[in-house]
């Protein structure tokens, strides 16, 4: 077995067939696909079934897929690290954030990255589970990630600072009238909820709960823009991270009473390098503390 059969079976995973990863790998097909049987020859197994969407992993597949990637993502650190130069950094460094959160700060970090490290090559992915982001650190797969504390948090995250919850409302609703929305004034309020195994939802539940509210569902969504936006227009209220409101929806934004925050950490691998290292203190110096203005009821 090689590094470049597993960087094939994952092409391969990611396309759903053998002929769009050969694009995508600039390879003749009868190579990958040769290349692809003589690895499921040497383990034994079958790692792809053909259905009439196309090619999924089997079960063994999706396993043996998991550790691939985990030792695909090790060799590119590693010749990442062999070629790197103290003003040429290359290779691929792989950033997730838990979804909602620095998304105002990230950004800002990542393009100042950049512009240092013109050649970096960055990829960046949102996971709404703090469960699956937790997995994927201890796999190694990820070079740093963005994530709010919890009792799982490893003993080396770096604390970056915290994100204030605000709710969203809709236009003309009667509390915006106030610079602050106690939570008890929400009660029989419908809300725009999120996917069921979602950080974000979580919060948003222990925050009902501690407050005595009903959970009363209007809607659930996989992304906080979205929640913003169905907010905004009325068909239930939402709670957000301040920094996840989207431009032009500021003015229906109120901090909550009492206060609802999550202090932010960001976990770098074990043995990190200077991309991580750098990108670690453009994070620090970002704004995490407080909450961004919002325009007021007028």
């Amino acid at each position: 077995m090689s590094l470049r059969q597993y960087e094939y079976a994952l092409a391969v995973a990611e396309a759903g067939s053998v002929t769009a990863a050969a694009e995508l790998l600039h390879v003749a097909q009868p190579s990958l696909s040769q290349q692809i049987r003589s690895l499921e020859r040497e383990l034994g197994v079958k790692l792809f079934a053909r259905t009439p969407s196309g090619l999924v992993p089997t079960v063994v597949g999706r396993a043996f897929l998991r550790e691939a990637e985990v030792a695909v993502s090790a060799s590119r650190r590693a010749r990442a690290t062999a070629r790197a130069g103290a003003d040429d950094l290359v290779g691929e460094l792989v950033v997730a954030a838990q979804l909602g959160f620095g998304t105002r700060q990230l950004p800002g970090a990542l393009g100042a990255l950049r512009r240092r490290f013109p050649r970096l090559e960055v990829t960046v992915f949102e996971e709404p589970s703090s469960a699956e982001l937790d997995r994927l650190c201890r796999q190694g797969v990820l070079d740093l990630t963005l994530m709010a504390a919890c009792e799982r948090s490893p003993s080396n995250a770096h604390r970056l600072g915290g994100e204030e919850f605000v709710v969203v409302l809709g236009a003309g609703h009667r509390l915006l009238a106030a610079d602050r929305v106690e939570l008890r004034d929400l009660a029989g309020e419908p809300w725009v909820r999120f996917d069921r195994d979602s950080a974000l939802d979580a919060v948003l539940l222990e925050v009902l709960r501690n407050n005595e509210l009903a959970p009363a569902t209007a809607a659930r969504v996989s992304q906080t823009a979205t929640a913003v936006r169905w907010a905004a227009q009325g068909l239930g209220v939402t709670l957000v991270p301040a920094s996840a409101v989207p431009h032009g929806h500021e003015h229906l934004v109120r901090p909550v009473l009492p206060a609802v925050s999550q202090p932010v950490i960001a976990v770098v691998r074990q043995d990190p390098g200077p991309a991580e290292t750098a990108l670690l203190e453009l994070l620090r110096q970002e704004s995490w503390s407080g909450t961004a203005p919002f325009a007021q009821a007028s």
